[in-house]
């Protein structure tokens, strides 16, 4: 596995002597989110959750031995590459951050990862950034993500429709790396199921009209209009275009799709639709909402426990390495990822920092029952949803 094999040019980064990297008693992590853009109502709930585990180690007082943990935020919006690329390279070299949570949107992450992260030996943990292709991206052994790859939501979106006895369905996607890869994968495998894709249409996202797209989908027809793009932006529109003209109202709603703005954009007007996106049920979960809600963090927002576990992961590979230089902590991550060791749940860091610290083994389970796989990427459940009432309502996990 690529992520096991890590490049010798590492070596060249990698400090020596105890607790490397962490000038002053302080370490930075970056924060790269779309703070801005398609999907900028998600990003505060991840950030928060982000910052929620540096506080946490920082407040544990055993974290490298004392060692404070201080967030650097970044505006990579989702789609930019170039500011995207801009705003880690910033990072990186003004912020002097030893780690990387984001970036947010898939374009975003494999630009700033190309351009930015591999020259300078970085490692960059997304928490929402889903195309297929970031799987085998050429990364140096240097990125991870809590995400699962929407090679596997392709397959839970076709159960989701199947069950519902839904046969046919017009596709849309955000014409990026996210919805190009998200409406591949799951085209080949609602047809492979035995279903029909009545079109498959791109569209762009900051546009005014989106009449030209609901036509061609229009004309196409199906039981049901799935929308793999973002609900701050494009998808939204040619959802409400299709009411408009009275094409379509039942919609499937992938991870981009949920949020709870799309109650206040659409409200009763979209019951009945439904959709997924990645997240667990379990013990680690309610502890993290649990302590998210007490922070004034929006637990159930979209990719917010994912975006803990993230940060989390640099921090306890950090530990574990006795250093916080990128070189010398990115071997550690698959080893307090998963088993074996103890099991360590959001809350749990300074429990988890004591035992590597005495040499012991973790194995760090978190908000998303974390399990990383192959090329360094969740295995990843997913949380069922349906529009009722005009709410967001919990259907169950798969």
């Amino acid at each position: 596995m690529k992520k096991l094999l890590l490049a010798t040019a590492l070596t060249a980064v990698a400090a020596s002597g105890a607790y490397a990297g962490s000038h002053g008693n302080e370490v930075k992590i970056g924060i790269a989110l779309g703070f801005t853009g398609p999907l900028e109502s998600l990003a505060p709930p991840m950030a928060g959750g982000a910052e929620l585990a540096m506080k946490e180690a920082s407040d544990a007082g055993n974290f490298l031995g004392g060692t404070m943990v201080t967030p650097v935020r970044g505006d990579s919006t989702c789609v930019d590459a170039s500011v995207a690329t801009a705003v880690v390279e910033r990072l990186i070299t003004s912020d002097g951050v030893k780690g990387i949570m984001g970036a947010m949107c898939s374009g975003a992450t494999g630009a700033a990862l190309a351009n930015v992260a591999v020259p300078n030996g970085m490692v960059m943990i997304s928490p929402s950034a889903t195309s297929p292709g970031l799987s085998t991206v050429e990364d140096n052994g240097l990125f991870f993500r809590t995400a699962p790859s929407d090679a596997r939501q392709g397959e839970v979106m076709t159960s989701v429709i199947m069950d519902r006895g839904i046969k046919t369905v017009a596709v849309t996607y955000t014409n990026n790396d996210y919805g190009k890869g998200l409406a591949d994968s799951f085209v080949a495998a609602f047809t492979a199921a035995g279903g029909t894709v009545t079109a498959n249409v791109p569209h762009e996202d900051g546009k005014a009209d989106y009449s030209a797209e609901v036509a061609t989908l229009a004309s196409a027809g199906g039981e049901a209009l799935v929308v793999a793009g973002y609900v701050d932006q494009g998808g939204s529109g040619v959802m409400q275009g299709a009411l408009d003209t009275g094409a379509f109202d039942l919609f499937v709603l992938p991870d981009g799709m949920v949020a709870d703005v799309l109650e206040e954009k659409f409200g009763s007007a979209i019951d009945g639709s439904f959709g997924q996106y990645p997240a667990s049920v379990g013990e680690g979960r309610t502890r993290y909402v649990d302590l998210a809600t007490a922070a004034g963090v929006n637990a159930g927002s979209v990719y917010s426990g994912e975006a803990y576990d993230a940060a989390a992961l640099i921090l306890l590979a950090m530990q574990a390495a006795g250093s916080a230089e990128p070189g010398d902590y990115v071997g550690k991550i698959f080893d307090v990822a998963n088993a074996p060791g103890e099991k360590i749940l959001p809350g749990e860091l300074g429990k988890a920092f004591e035992i590597l610290a005495a040499g012991g083994d973790i194995d760090y389970e978190g908000a998303s029952s974390v399990e990383l796989i192959g090329p360094g990427e969740s295995g990843g459940s997913f949380r069922e949803i349906i529009m009722e009432g005009g709410k967001v309502t919990e259907v169950g996990y798969r």
